[in-house]
């Protein structure tokens, strides 16, 4: 799991993210996120891209993340770390899927990066997501 937290623009938000593995070869990964920039307005929605980076080094401005995790060098949005876009709504998020281009072991000691726009799932190398607003190292938790 990754325990997400907010840069200083956005101390508010928070959240968790965890991985499950699955009899199907892949992993199930659940996101519930709160505090999100659009907390303020009741009636907002926004997309937030949320992306696995390589390294799970979350201090400062979260700028020793690398770029995403991508052991194949595939092209965005190919790579191993792109995920689905959280979907806000007045600053909470939820959202599970599953993915089986990693495995949990592949993942652990990597972060989860919540950036502050949507991903364009086109713009190399990955997605003109704009600024890291919220990251959390991968762990396993007992």
């Amino acid at each position: 799991m990754a325990w997400v937290t907010g840069n200083d623009a956005n101390p508010q938000l928070s959240g968790l993210v965890k991985f499950y593995d699955t009899p199907y070869g892949g992993v199930l990964v659940e996101a519930e996120i709160f505090g999100l920039p659009n907390v303020e307005n009741a009636d907002s929605t926004d997309f937030y891209a949320m992306h696995i980076h390589e390294y799970g080094d979350c201090s400062g401005s979260f700028e020793h993340t690398g770029s995403h995790y991508n052991p194949s060098g595939r092209p965005h949005p190919g790579h191993a770390g792109d995920m689905i876009p959280l979907l806000g709504n007045a600053g909470y998020a939820w959202t599970s899927f599953y993915d089986k281009r990693f495995s949990i072991q592949d993942v652990i000691g990597k972060s989860v990066v919540i950036h502050a726009g949507a991903d364009d799932f086109t713009t190399q190398p990955s997605g003109g997501s704009g600024t890291k607003i919220g990251c959390g190292e991968i762990r396993i938790e007992q």
